[in-house]
């Protein structure tokens, strides 16, 4: 029988929150990143 996961969260993990750093990483990392199309092919590129 499948188990039941209807327990109760604990309140540690309730609020999630992340750190200013990481989100200035995450958000830098996104405004670095190219992806360039060519016909069936994609390749990433770090722009740093």
């Amino acid at each position: 029988m499948a188990k039941l996961y209807s327990e109760k969260i604990p309140e540690s993990q309730i609020n999630l929150n992340p750190k200013e750093e990481t989100v200035d990483f995450l958000l830098n990392y996104s405004k670095a990143l190219s992806v360039i199309h060519c016909n069936k092919l994609k390749f990433e590129a770090l722009l740093n």
